[in-house]
């Protein structure tokens, strides 16, 4: 079978799941899981950039996101004037001795020799450059928390449309990636991949602590919309004779009460199926987007330098390729991606919460997403996304079905059964560890193997 008739016959498959999912549970449910699988394949090409590309093994995907997603609160949120009354200069001094100190470790890491003399005076510039930036810093932190700490406690945002945030996130995500690159890719590929978790970590940390920032595990809920909102659109006219229109064959013949009741319901239900379509356009356009421009880059010149530093980075370096400077384009670059879809799935929550980042939902999965739909290629990538999460959130009604078909034979009350229908939903991780297995035992490479064209 050749690689396109293997991709049409994969996403195929993955669109007639969808399409069984919404005629055996609900519309609702298949757009839901179809947007996550939007973002999911969008952070799949971010990694496979920077290891399908690049063979960087990059296992802080969580902070990246995390990025992303506190991105849409500094984007979308009002500011919160009485915050900024009470420490806009504080704050103002705070970040100047910051950069100060910044730029006074670089100039003297720079002007002295290497030695004894050099450490001294950088531990000192720091030192002290840190506590002067903490004696004004932690004042301004204490008057901005105090300001309505039930309702905001923090500084707020810009005040932006959320969309915008999609663009900031990859930004910021870039400029972290930057300043972790600049550090961490001289390692070895191990150590690289315990540098990039720790930082992740350290993400995490900031973000659930820095109430000033981001309200920490108070969170932020009520972040705008790209889309309209439900209830607007079931008290508008144009809706609700859209709704009229559509299920014009199911209202006729009802009787007025009837009729009037069943369109209330068609237009609540339609309100929310609408709304998850529209989600789906903008971020159904994002993820084409990337994966053009992913495709004309891999298929580049510079794609394939990429991938024969890659191959062999001992023979890339011969040729005059600087290796440590590829490696850093390609870490910022699949870095941003994976911003750009953080961002994107707090837009589609609505809400920013740090505990819900943890590194089997966004490390691990999106893993698993780029190795089975295969390491390399940007197709596999996004397959890789879709069937993962497909699995990851079937899983659970699947287990549960299986378990009660399973112990059908046992009496209801028996204590075995009981215990088996409460904990199916821990075989999606069952499901997940058996499709990664079936995947790497009869196709290595992934569904869709990375293609090498002979030239």
């Amino acid at each position: 079978m050749t690689n396109t008739r293997k991709t049409q016959l994969a996403f195929a498959t993955i669109g007639v799941l969808l399409l069984v999912i919404g005629f055996a549970q609900s519309w609702n449910v298949s757009l839901g899981i179809l947007n996550l699988c939007l973002i999911s394949a969008v952070m799949a090409l971010g990694v496979n950039m920077q290891w399908g590309y690049a063979g960087l093994l990059n296992v802080g995907v969580m902070g990246f996101a995390a990025l992303g997603g506190v991105s849409a609160v500094l984007v979308s949120q009002a500011p919160v004037v009485e915050a900024w009354n009470a420490s806009w200069g504080r704050m103002l001094i705070a970040a100047i001795c910051f950069g100060g100190t910044v730029a006074a470790a670089i100039f003297t890491y720079r002007k002295l020799m290497p030695g004894r003399n050099r450490n001294l005076a950088l531990t000192l510039v720091i030192v002290v450059g840190l506590a002067l930036t903490r004696l004004f810093l932690d004042p301004a932190i204490s008057s901005i928390e105090a300001i309505q700490p039930a309702k905001t406690g923090f500084l707020g945002g810009m005040g932006l449309p959320i969309i915008l945030s999609w663009v900031f996130g990859g930004v910021v995500a870039a400029g972290i990636a930057w300043c972790i690159g600049k550090v961490a890719l001289g390692l070895r590929a191990d150590y690289l991949a315990i540098a990039t978790l720790g930082i992740s970590e350290i993400i995490i940390a900031v973000l659930k602590n820095e109430d000033w920032l981001t309200r920490g595990v108070k969170n932020v809920t009520g972040l705008s919309r790209p889309v309209p909102y439900e209830i607007d659109l079931q008290t508008s006219p144009w809706f609700i004779d859209l709704m009229r229109w559509w299920h014009s064959s199911a209202l006729d013949g009802l009787a007025t009460d009837a009729r009037q009741q069943a369109l209330k319901q068609f237009v609540i239900d339609g309100s929310s199926i609408f709304v998850k379509l529209c989600y789906t356009g903008l971020f159904a356009a994002v993820l084409l987007i990337v994966l053009w421009l992913s495709v004309r880059a891999l298929n580049s010149p510079w794609g394939r330098m990429m991938r024969a530093i890659r191959d062999n980075e001992i023979a890339a370096g011969a040729m005059g390729k600087d290796v440590t400077r590829r490696h850093l384009e390609i870490f910022i670059i699949g870095s941003a991606v994976i911003g750009v879809a953080g961002a994107m799935l707090t837009t589609l929550d609505g809400q920013f919460t740090p505990t819900s980042y943890q590194p089997l939902r966004f490390t691990f999965l999106i893993w698993v997403m780029v190795i089975v739909g295969g390491s390399g290629n940007n197709m596999g990538s996004v397959l890789g996304g879709f069937l993962i999460w497909l699995v990851w959130i079937e899983a659970e009604p699947v287990g549960v079905w299986l378990m009660e078909v399973g112990t059908g034979w046992l009496d209801e009350s028996n204590v075995l059964r009981l215990h088996l229908i409460e904990n199916a939903q821990h075989m999606r991780l069952f499901f997940m560890g058996l499709v990664l297995l079936l995947v790497l035992r009869f196709s290595p490479g992934g569904i869709l193997p990375e293609v090498v064209r002979k030239r």
